[in-house]
């Protein structure tokens, strides 16, 4: 506040009121005439009293600004410096202050859009949600082991049961669909496998509008694997090429068809090409046989390529449907096919957790329920207890601290237990 003084020769400014007023150097020269806003603690983003100066555009007028503000002794920012302290002075949870970090960094329109409700708390509600209900069953198992001799409902056991089955769910649901649509904070990863001379690196050049990929008639031209960013639709996505799948001729091109391998285990998308001109054979067999046992992992398009030369493929040996098109000229079917794909994604309501630290804590309470449910049915209750206890501390480091108080206020405001 003393250098937004000292630079605007003003000594009252009205809280949350823009101000308009010149901006003056250490040696009395006009720097600019810019709109001056205070925000009084705590009512600003970190908690603390901030001036923003909204000065004109350009480089030179705002450095020129940052200096004068550094010669009243105030000191550059670290970064992340304001979110943190606005998580240090209760502003915002962990789980805000991570959203604002995705959505700096983020160059997906629907990955915005979330982050934008989690900063306005989407996981904090899911979250307390979540925990006050396993707070809510530890207060009934407590009372149970501390008041034994109490009047308790006869049914207490199955409600606890029923919860717990729900809990599990939601938490199962959430998990596994978070994974499955990390794409939309990172970006989607589509990898386009086949054996040698389906048409990869054309397909890749098709969607890529230029010649990325080396394109010839010889088998395992392409011996690594190639990636590059595009973007369809609202969505940003890594493409890969991978080198064809087959028995390897050299140990050069198993290293390449090892890394095609691993590119089908990281991506969230496959691709699968099959060439139209040539028939079914034992290399379209075994890429076939490979990817069904990622069929309930990862969605899989499969694709019959070269449908303008005569058929030769028969295509009872894929049980699944597939897009027929030439990649050299029909490629916009298989991008509006793609597009149908992520947009899916997008448009499911459930909470997506944005980092591994949120996937984990998640995954960890879901497990300590899982072993709950088990002790449940055998009457060990202090085990049941203790497993609950852990599943409330791991949900709760997403965003909000446990309090064993909060056990009390369950137990007496849902029991009538002083007599």
């Amino acid at each position: 506040m003393h250098a937004a003084k000292k630079l605007t020769c003003k000594e009252n400014f009205i809280p949350r009121h823009a101000s308009l007023s010149l901006v003056y150097g250490h040696d009395g020269k006009l720097i600019d005439e810019c709109i001056v806003i205070y925000f009084q603690a705590p009512h600003s983003f970190s908690g603390e009293d901030i001036v923003e100066f909204q000065c004109h555009g350009g480089v030179v007028v705002a450095q020129l600004i940052l200096q004068e503000v550094l010669r009243h002794g105030v000191v550059l920012a670290q970064a992340g410096e304001f979110s943190k302290r606005a998580f240090l002075n209760g502003r915002i949870d962990l789980s805000e202050a991570e959203a604002i970090a995705k959505l700096i960094e983020t160059k997906s329109v629907d990955a915005a859009k979330i982050l934008s409700a989690q900063m306005k708390g989407a996981v904090k509600e899911f979250v307390v949600k979540v925990r006050d209900s396993l707070v809510e069953i530890l207060a009934f198992v407590e009372v149970n082991i501390d008041y034994a001799e109490e009047d308790l409902p006869a049914d207490l056991i199955l409600q606890i049961e029923q919860k717990l089955q729900s809990l599990r769910a939601e938490l199962l649901q959430t998990y596994e669909s978070s994974k499955q649509r990390s794409g939309l904070i990172n970006g989607f990863k589509i990898a386009i496998v086949g054996k040698p001379n389906v048409g990869k690196s054309s397909l890749l050049n098709a969607l890529l509008h230029y010649e990325r990929a080396i394109i010839s008639d010889i088998a395992g031209t392409t011996r690594d694997t190639i990636e590059e960013e595009i973007r369809i639709g609202t969505h940003l996505i890594k493409i890969i090429d991978t080198a064809g799948i087959r028995e390897a001729g050299d140990s050069i091109e198993k290293i390449g068809i090892e890394r095609s391998k691993l590119a089908i285990e990281e991506s969230d998308i496959v691709v699968s090409l099959f060439d139209s001109s040539r028939e079914f054979d034992h290399e379209d067999a075994s890429i076939y046989a490979m990817l069904q046992a990622y069929k309930d992992s990862k969605e899989i398009l499969y694709i019959l390529n070269k449908c303008d030369l005569p058929s030769r493929f028969e295509k009872l040996h894929v049980k699944e449907k597939m897009l027929e098109l030439s990649c050299k000229n029909q490629s916009n079917i298989l991008v509006k096919e793609l597009e149908k794909l992520l947009d899916k994604n997008a448009q499911d309501d459930t909470i997506l957790l944005t980092s591994t630290r949120q996937l984990e804590a998640v995954k960890k309470s879901y497990e300590n329920i899982e072993q709950s449910v088990e002790l449940l049915s055998e009457g060990e209750l202090e085990l049941f207890a203790f497993h609950i206890n852990e599943a409330i501390m791991s949900i709760a480091s997403i965003s909000t601290n446990f309090q064993r108080d909060e056990i009390l206020d369950k137990m007496f405001g849902s029991f009538c237990l002083g007599k």
